[in-house]
């Protein structure tokens, strides 16, 4: 893997350079006084901070410039995301020159920032926002131009940003010398603290030196891991790996997940919805990563949903925390100030997945019911205690759940379903069996449920779609037979399970749940490569899943021979971890075999592990595995399997190189 900005390529100096420095004071030494006095980091960042910062949309392209931050302010007002709580306008690398001035003095770009730093600082200020900056703890930044780090200038340059006007300031790992962070990050603290100016104080050292155990009194927040980048696999790897880190975050010391790339294109809606929904519910910093003056509607709908907003924000300042995560089934829940719990129901799998919990789980007290609230529906319910909902691939439900005593105000929640994920082979009709649920404490009566596929579809109801009443745990199951035109191309096409019903007090509720149903062909008798197969779903960390061939880097069609162990071979699946490729066998199949490892491309980096799922279990899986390792084989059982995935995760250690091969990849039916 390419990383997608040089900033996470270190270059670090022999010892004896650092001696050097040190010897002539162009490193401050460890501090041995007491640092001085600030405002508590409580009173920095009480919650998490929340702003714009420039990189993830324009790196050091030109158009990063004054008027860009003088827009992103003025739409913070406009488009209300100033009320919505964000308040940091933040410029990242490339904002000054490569070379500091006669008396070593960091100096903007004058085309970039013609009217300098403090102009834009005044500008976002009268805006009622702040202004954050950028440099990295090294004797340059991350980006190849190379940039004036800060290292041996802390004092001189934590002076310039309170000079500015700054309010926050981002400090990068970049060229460190090998000097160390602990070291590093403490002499930026202390040289921050004796300007006298509150400035909330972003660690970015990319969790190499497991901030959350020291950095709690030298910063406010601190990166957990690696930079994100735009796409599924990124945004996975990251939440699995800053998840486990709950008990270190709270107010003013938070874990910093990276920033937001909600909006940038390289994910779809429903996942750019669970990226801002998790980030949100690990109380991150949400700092908006797209440029705001080209954003959709959809994007700012998504930035500026207030209720998710205010799960991030709740002034308790815990960590939502994993109550479950059996087969892509996510439940993480957030306790609230208000005794409430933010519950996301997550789906990481390719597939709609019910995810259950109950209020007992999350934490709740015994009640006789609970009010249930949908924070992107943005409608209350009420339930007996079961948390459920049928979550579409790479979805998310996020609810907040309270035993308030208010609950039989609201209707009860009801549950929509299917049996099983909906496959149609082609030219033969299916049967589909929908449910509805109710899950309340209280009936739903007069229920009516309506299925509707694409134009020129046939759908027709086998069983009752009705129903008078529907206590508590009472589900409609209705038969449906669905129909394709002839010669439907395989693929996916987009359905609606739709119920209507009445609260016991009369209320007309609705309800809906989008169903995407695959057209298939059934498995070939006898033993094929899977690589020559058509798959139902295919999702790469990093790049494209590639056919007989590795992951390359970025592109399509830009890798190389599939080579574990200088072993090549012919037939396989070169992915990048976290990776997903998923088949349809019909229950028609027995077998998946393959030889698996990280791919020789990336010399001595990567590692990843292997695991073959068969419907919801997994059926067989290789522990880590790296550069070192030859090719494994790998075989699973998967006889009655609906669907059969190839699931290559990231061996806990974050993406970075992480190209594993399904060398020789076989399905025999």
């Amino acid at each position: 893997m390419r990383h997608p900005r040089p900033r996470t390529h270190r270059i670090r100096a022999a010892a004896l350079f650092v001696t050097a420095l040190l010897s002539a004071g162009g490193i401050a030494a460890p501090a041995t006084a007491a640092p001085p006095r600030a405002a508590p980091a409580e009173d920095l960042a009480p919650t998490p901070p929340m702003g714009f910062n420039n990189w993830n949309s324009t790196h050091c392209r030109a158009e990063f410039n004054e008027d860009m931050v003088k827009g992103i302010a003025d739409l913070f007002v406009t488009k209300g995301l100033k009320d919505a709580g964000y308040q940091y306008v933040n410029l990242d690398d490339c904002w000054a020159l490569p070379q500091r001035n006669a008396d070593g003095k960091l100096v903007p770009d004058p085309v970039r920032f013609p009217h300098g730093i403090s102009a834009v600082a005044d500008y976002v200020h009268a805006k009622g926002l702040k202004l954050g900056i950028y440099t990295s703890a090294g004797t340059k930044t991350c980006d190849s131009a190379g940039f004036p780090g800060a290292l041996g200038h802390e004092e001189s340059d934590a002076r310039q940003f309170a000079d500015w006007g700054v309010d926050y300031l981002k400090y990068d790992n970049c060229n460190n010398q090998g000097v160390d962070a602990q070291q590093r990050y403490r002499t930026m603290r202390d040289a921050l603290r004796a300007t006298g100016r509150p400035i909330v104080y972003s660690i970015c050292e990319w969790g190499e030196n497991k901030p959350w155990e020291w950095a709690a009194d030298v910063g406010q927040l601190w990166r957990t891991t690696g930079d994100i980048s735009d796409n599924w696999g990124s945004m996975l790897s990251i939440l699995k790996q800053n998840l486990p880190l709950a008990p270190y975050a709270g107010p003013g010391h938070w874990n910093d997940p990276d920033m937001l790339e909600v909006g940038n294109g390289g994910m779809t809606d429903t996942e750019y919805r669970s990226h801002f929904s998790l980030w949100a519910v690990m109380a991150a910093p949400l700092l908006i990563g797209t440029d705001l003056r080209t954003a959709s509607p959809a994007t700012l709908d998504i930035l500026g949903n207030k209720e998710v907003i205010a799960v991030d924000q709740d002034p308790l300042g815990r960590q939502g925390t994993v109550v479950s995560s059996a087969g892509g089934r996510w439940v993480v829940a957030k306790e609230m100030a208000d005794g409430s719990r933010a519950v996301a129901l997550f789906n990481e799998s390719g597939t709609a997945q019910r995810v259950a919990t109950s209020a007992a789980a999350v934490g709740l007290p015994r009640a006789p019911g609970y009010t249930q609230r949908d924070l992107w529906q943005h409608r209350d319910t009420n339930t007996a205690g079961t948390i459920a909902a049928t979550v579409p691939a790479h979805g998310t439900v996020l609810l907040r759940v309270s035993a308030d005593g208010h609950w039989a105000e609201h209707p009860p929640a009801v549950e929509l379903g299917l049996d099983e994920a909906p496959f149609i082979e082609r030219d033969t009709p299916a049967t589909l069996t929908t449910t509805v649920t109710d899950l309340g404490r209280t009936p739903a009566r007069e229920v009516s449920a309506t299925l509707t596929g694409p134009e020129g579809w046939t759908v027709r109801a086998l069983s009752s779609a009705t129903a008078a009443n529907l206590p508590n745990g009472a589900a409609l199951r209705t038969r449906w037979r669905v129909t394709a035109p002839p010669g439907t191309p395989v693929g996916s096409y987009a359905f609606s399970l739709r119920v209507r019903y009445r609260s016991p007090a009369g209320e007309r509720v609705g309800g809906e749940l989008p169903v995407t149903a695959s057209v298939v062909v059934p498995p070939p008798a006898g033993t094929s490569y899977l690589s020559d197969l058509p798959w139902l779903s295919a999702v790469s960390g990093w790049g494209p899943v590639e056919r007989d061939t590795s992951n390359g880097e970025d592109a399509a069609g830009d890798g190389s021979p599939l080579t574990i162990g200088s072993t090549v071979y012919a037939k396989g699946l070169g992915v990048h971890a976290a990776s997903e490729v998923a088949y349809y066998a019909g229950r028609r199949c027995s077998t998946v075999s393959a030889q698996v490892g990280v791919d020789d491309e990336k010399g001595a980096k990567g590692s990843v592990a292997f695991e073959i799922w068969a419907d919801g279990v997994k059926a067989a899986s290789t522990g880590v595995l790296s550069n070192a390792d030859a090719a494994k084989p790998v075989s699973a059982e998967v006889k009655g399997a609906q669907v059969v995935r190839l699931v290559v995760t990231d061996g806990g250690d974050g993406i970075d190189s992480d190209h594993a091969d399904w060398a020789d990849a076989r399905l025999s039916c």
